[in-house]
C-alpha cells in the first residue's frame, strides 16, 4: 500500500514550476486581463459585459434590466470569474464622474464622487447607452473575429467594432504584471477631429501625418470632473513619448463674504479624487496647525453641481491659504500617463500618433469586412430578383411546370433544367406566392433589382479604392462627431514653471477692465465701436449691485500689467494672465490673481513693455504728494507685491504714470482746481519714500487725477453728472509744484463735481463709463474746446442716480472700428 503512494509522488524542479506557473500567470494578466486593446479600448471585462448587454437586447431604447441579470449572463456565458468584478466594471462604466462618455446608463445607486460604493447587484438596473451602441455598431455584419467562450458553448468577440477611438475618447487605467496603463480620457470632438486629420492626409496623398498636427488638433486630457492642466509640457511629453506627468489643479474662487472675510470655493477637483476624503484631509491638517486661518469648512454640493467653501479669518491672506492647500492635499494632483495598450496582444507603449493610426487601421479593417458581407448578401439577393424576374418573364410556362409535377423537388428540377436557373432560384420560385403577378409588385421586384445593382456597384468600388473606403470611415466617424461630441470640461490654464507657455500666447492687443470692487477681465479690442457724442452707449460689463467699471485701457497680451493699491504696494501680471471673458461678464475678482493683503484695493494699473533705465514711475495721492522712483526699481516684484510708497495715515495713492524724467505733471482736484509743474521740481526718490507735495489742498478737497502735459495738447475735464468739456493745455501757465493751481472747471448742481481728466488730441477717442457699467466711445472732436471756468456740454446720457465713474483714453494705434452711422441723439442703442 506504502509503495504505490510513493509511487504517485513526482519530483520537480520547484524553481523552473515557479517560473513557468509564474509567466503563465502573468501572461493571462497582461493579454486576457488587466490592459485594455487598443483597437476598442476596451479591457476584456468590459467588452464582455457590452456584449451580454447586446444580447440581452438591452439597449437604450428598452427598458432598464436589473444589474444582477446582466452580471449572471456575463459570468455564465463569458467571464468566469468572481461577479464583483464583472459589477465593479460595469458600475465603473455607468459613473459620470468616472467616464467621460459612460458607456452604461445606470439606474439607481451607483455611487459618488465621494467614494461611496454603488448599490448592491439586486437593486440596480441597467441599459447600454446611446454612445456604447456606436461600440457596437455592425457587429453582426461579420465586422470582427468571435472566439470559443471559456467552455466552448458560446462565440464572444475578439474585439468590437468600436465606430469612435473609444481608448483616447474615455481613458482607462490597469496594472498587470511588471506593467501599468493610465490613459486619460479625452474630448469627443478633438479626437475624432485628430483620425479626420490623418485621413485627410492619407486621402490627399501627403506624408505621414505629424504629430505636431496631432498636438494642435488634441489640446490635453479631458476629464470628466473639469479641473485644470497646468501648463503643456506633461502633455506633450505624454503625447510624443507615450510617459508622462500631468498636474491637475482644482477650479477654485476667492469670494469676498459681507462681514469682510473672504472664502476659498471649490467648483471643481482633479479627476479620480475623494471629495469626502479631501475635505478630511483638510480638517485635519486644521486641526494639526498646519494649515492657520480657516474659519469654517462646509461641503454645499448639490445636484446643480460641486461646492466647497472654505471660510478664512479676516487677517489673512487668502492667496496664501489656497497655495498651502494646492501644495498639501489633492486641490492639486499629479496624473501620470502611461500609454500602454495591447497590439495583436502584445503590451506596447505608444505615443497619441501610433494609437491613433492602430484606431484607424481597425476601422479600415472593420469597413472592408462589413462592405464585403453587405456586398454578399446583396449579391445573394440580386441573383434570387434576378430568379424571380426571368420566372415573371414566363410566368405561364412556369406554372405549367409546377403544375404537372408530382412534387417540390421535382417542380424544382424541371424549372432549373428548363430556364437555366440555380437552385436557390428554383427554390424562391416555388416559394412565390400569387400576388408577385400583379403588375405594382413586378415593378417592385424590377425596382429593387436595379437599386441592388447600384448597391453592389457602389460596394465594389469602395472595395477597390482606399481612398473612397477611408472617404465612408470619415463621414461616418464626422456623424459620430456631430451627434455626441461636447465641449471641453477640462480648461489648460499657465504654470508659472512652464517657460514655453509664453510662446504659445498669440501676441494681440486687448482690452482690459477692472471694477471698482476688484472684478478683472481681458477682451478683443473690437469689442467696442465708435459712436457719436450724446449716445447711450452699449453695455460694457455686468456687475452687482454697487459695483462700476473704474480702469479701462489697452494693452498687449505679452505686457507686463503693474498694479499699484491704496496702501502704496505694487504688484505686476502679463497680460495674458488676466483671464479673457466676454463683453457683458463680470470678469475675475483681482483677489484670485494678486496675493493682496485685507482691505487693500487697487488703485492705478498701468502697463510696461520693458523695465529700462532713465525711466520713472511717477505716484500721486490723494492728498496732493508726489514721487517719482526708476522704473528699474519694480523690475522684481515678487508674488506678494512690493512697497511702492510710503502712505500717510488716511492717504491713499490715487494715479500712477509711467515718464521719461522730463514731463510737466497736471494735477487736478474734485473741486475743479489744476495745478501744472514740471517733474524736473520732483526728486527722485527709492520705492519706500513719501514724495512731496504737489498741490496744496483746500480741506475736503482731494486729487482726482494726474496728466502728462505730452499726453495730449487739450486737457478734457469730465464731470460726474455727465457733462465735459476739452480745454487748451496752454491756457494752464507752468508753476512751481505745491501751490494752489488754478480754476479749471466750473462746478454747478447741473455739474456734480469733477471725476476725471484726461490730456487728448482732436483725433483721439475716449471712453466713458457709468456707475451702471455702461460704456461708450466717442471721438475728441465733437466735444467743445471751452476756457477754464466753464462747465462744458453733455457728453452721456444718464438716468437719475447714475452718475459718472471713471473715464479712459483710447490709444491711437489702435485699429478703430466704425459703426454704421448711428443718430445724433441715440447713438447704437443699447445691446
Amino acid at each position: 500500500m506504502e509503495d504505490n503512494i510513493f509511487d504517485k509522488v513526482h519530483e520537480v524542479d520547484l524553481k523552473k514550476t515557479m517560473e513557468t506557473s509564474y509567466i503563465d500567470y502573468a501572461m493571462s494578466v497582461i493579454a486576457s486581463r488587466a490592459l485594455p486593446d487598443v483597437r476598442d479600448g476596451l479591457k476584456p471585462v468590459q467588452r464582455r459585459i457590452l456584449y451580454s448587454m447586446i444580447e440581452l437586447n438591452n439597449g437604450p431604447d428598452k427598458p432598464h434590466r436589473k444589474s444582477a441579470r446582466i452580471v449572471g449572463d456575463t459570468m455564465g456565458k463569458y467571464h468566469p470569474h468572481g461577479d464583483s468584478s464583472i459589477y465593479g466594471a460595469l458600475v465603473n462604466m455607468a459613473q459620470e464622474w468616472s467616464t467621460r462618455y459612460p458607456l452604461v446608463d445606470g439606474h439607481g445607486n451607483f455611487g459618488s464622487v465621494d467614494g461611496d460604493g454603488a448599490a448592491a447587484m439586486r437593486y440596480t438596473e441597467a441599459r447600454l447607452s446611446k454612445i456604447s451602441m456606436e461600440l457596437t455598431a455592425d457587429i453582426n455584419k461579420d465586422t470582427v473575429d468571435f472566439m470559443p467562450n471559456f467552455d466552448e458553448t458560446e462565440k464572444e468577440p475578439v474585439v468590437l467594432p468600436s465606430r469612435f477611438p473609444n481608448l483616447l475618447v474615455n481613458g482607462t487605467s490597469g496594472i498587470a504584471v511588471g506593467m501599468a496603463t493610465n490613459i486619460p480620457p479625452h474630448n469627443l470632438r478633438e479626437v475624432i477631429n485628430a483620425v479626420v486629420k490623418i485621413i485627410d492626409d492619407q486621402i490627399e496623398d501627403k506624408d505621414e501625418t505629424a504629430i505636431e498636427e496631432i498636438l494642435n488638433i488634441i489640446k490635453g486630457p479631458d476629464f470628466p470632473t473639469g479641473a485644470m492642466i497646468l501648463g503643456t509640457r506633461g502633455i506633450e511629453e505624454a503625447y510624443r513619448t507615450g510617459r508622462g506627468k500631468i498636474r491637475v489643479r482644482a477650479v477654485t474662487n476667492i469670494e469676498p463674504m459681507a462681514n469682510g472675510k473672504n472664502r476659498i470655493v471649490v467648483t471643481e477637483l482633479p479627476y479620480m479624487v475623494n471629495k469626502a476624503r479631501l475635505i478630511e484631509k483638510i480638517a485635519e491638517m486644521v486641526r494639526d496647525k498646519r494649515i492657520d486661518g480657516i474659519t469654517d469648512l462646509s461641503d454645499q454640493s448639490s445636484r446643480e453641481g460641486m461646492r466647497i467653501c472654505i471660510e478664512l479669518r479676516r487677517d489673512v491672506n487668502p492667496n496664501v491659504i489656497l497655495n498651502q492647500l494646492y501644495k498639501h492635499t489633492q486641490l492639486q494632483d499629479t496624473y501620470g500617463v502611461i500609454m500602454l495598450a495591447l497590439v495583436n496582444n502584445q503590451p506596447k507603449v505608444m505615443n497619441i500618433l501610433d494609437m491613433l493610426t492602430y484606431y484607424l487601421q481597425h476601422q479600415e479593417e472593420v469597413v472592408t469586412r462589413r462592405t464585403k458581407y453587405e456586398l454578399n448578401k446583396a449579391e445573394e439577393r440580386a441573383h434570387i430578383l434576378q430568379g424571380l424576374l426571368i420566372a415573371l418573364d414566363h410566368i405561364d410556362e412556369v406554372i405549367r411546370i409546377i403544375r404537372s409535377s408530382a412534387n417540390v423537388q421535382a417542380a424544382k428540377t424541371e424549372l432549373i433544367k428548363q430556364f437555366n436557373l440555380s437552385d436557390v432560384q428554383a427554390q424562391a420560385i416555388v416559394d412565390m406566392r400569387l400576388r408577385a403577378l400583379t403588375g405594382l409588385e413586378r415593378e417592385k421586384i424590377e425596382n429593387e433589382y436595379k437599386e441592388l445593382m447600384e448597391k453592389i456597384k457602389h460596394l465594389k468600388a469602395i472595395l477597390a479604392d482606399k481612398k473612397l473606403l477611408l472617404g465612408v470611415i470619415k463621414e461616418e466617424i464626422l456623424l459620430i462627431r456631430d451627434k455626441y461630441g461636447d465641449e471641453r470640461r477640462t480648461s489648460i490654464g499657465f504654470d508659472e514653471y512652464d517657460i514655453s507657455m509664453e510662446d504659445l500666447i498669440p501676441k494681440e492687443d486687448v482690452v482690459i477692465t477692472m471694477t471698482k470692487m476688484g472684478y478683472i477681465k481681458r477682451m478683443s479690442n473690437d469689442t467696442f465701436k465708435a459712436q457719436n457724442r450724446g449716445g447711450k452707449g452699449i453695455k460694457g460689463m455686468q456687475t452687482i449691485d454697487e459695483d462700476y467699471v473704474e480702469e479701462l485701457f489697452m494693452t498687449h497680451t505679452h505686457h507686463y500689467i503693474m498694479f499699484f493699491t491704496n496702501k502704496g504696494r505694487a504688484y505686476r501680471l502679463k497680460a495674458y494672465e488676466i483671464p479673457e471673458a466676454s463683453r457683458t461678464s463680470r470678469g475675475t475678482a483681482i483677489i484670485n490673481l494678486l496675493q493682496l493683503m485685507p482691505e487693500e484695493k487697487i488703485s492705478a494699473v498701468i502697463p510696461i513693455d520693458e523695465y529700462r533705465d532713465g525711466e520713472y514711475i511717477v505716484m500721486a495721492t490723494a492728498k496732493g504728494l508726489v514721487k517719482k522712483t526708476p522704473v528699474t526699481d519694480f523690475s522684481n516684484i515678487r508674488k506678494n507685491g512690493l512697497a511702492a510708497i510710503t502712505l500717510r495715515e488716511e492717504d491713499e495713492l490715487i494715479e500712477v504714470k509711467f515718464t521719461d524724467g522730463n514731463q510737466e505733471i497736471i494735477l487736478a482736484t474734485k473741486f475743479g482746481q489744476c495745478i501744472r509743474f514740471a517733474e524736473t521740481d520732483v526728486r527722485t526718490t527709492g520705492r519706500t519714500s513719501m514724495g512731496v507735495r504737489g498741490i496744496n489742498l483746500d480741506d475736503t478737497d482731494e486729487v482726482i487725477g494726474m496728466q502728462l502735459a505730452t499726453q495730449g495738447n487739450e486737457l478734457l475735464i469730465v464731470s460726474e453728472k455727465g457733462m465735459g468739456k476739452r480745454t487748451l493745455i496752454s491756457d494752464f501757465s507752468a508753476q512751481n509744484r505745491g501751490g494752489k493751481g488754478v480754476k479749471c472747471y466750473k462746478i454747478t448742481e447741473k455739474t456734480g463735481n469733477v471725476v476725471g481728466i484726461k490730456a487728448v488730441n482732436e483725433d483721439d477717442e475716449i471712453m466713458i463709463i457709468n456707475t451702471e457699467g455702461i460704456v461708450i466711445r466717442m471721438f475728441c472732436e465733437g466735444i467743445s474746446i471751452l476756457g477754464r471756468i466753464t462747465s462744458g456740454v453733455k457728453l452721456i446720457n444718464l438716468k437719475d442716480g447714475v452718475t459718472v465713474a471713471s473715464i479712459a483714453k483710447v490709444r491711437k494705434e489702435e485699429e478703430i472700428e466704425e459703426a454704421e452711422e448711428p443718430t445724433e441723439e441715440t447713438g447704437d442703442s443699447e445691446e
